[in-house]
């Protein structure tokens, strides 16, 4: 886990999206290929905009109660949240640009 993505647990999910304007959580699990293949692109973003888009991940097998709440059924899926509110996601493995325009819409 690198420094500028923030590590999200079931307790700690919903300061993270209450106190923060724009997030993008990224629920992954580390026998996930596809979220390893999406990991670079979302620590990439997540360095391109810190200080103004906060990201977070939490691991699905370890936070389940995340993944319940949010109906998620496959991973990766990148959730964005504006002002506490959840605005979009995306399930899968996407390219940059793509998940780069959502992360503006953010802003």
């Amino acid at each position: 886990m690198s420094e500028v993505a923030v590590t999200v647990t079931d307790a700690s999910f919903d300061k993270l999206v209450q106190q923060t304007d724009a997030v993008v959580v990224d629920c992954w699990a580390p026998w996930c290929a596809p979220c390893r293949m999406l990991a670079p692109i979302v620590e990439d973003l997540a360095q391109t905009y810190r200080g103004k888009v906060v990201f977070g991940k939490p691991n699905t097998d370890e936070n389940p109660a995340t993944a319940e709440r949010f109906s998620i059924m496959s991973i990766p899926t990148l959730l964005f949240f504006k002002e506490g509110r959840l605005v979009d996601s995306v399930v899968g493995v996407v390219s940059r640009a793509f998940l780069e325009q959502k992360v503006r819409k953010l802003l």
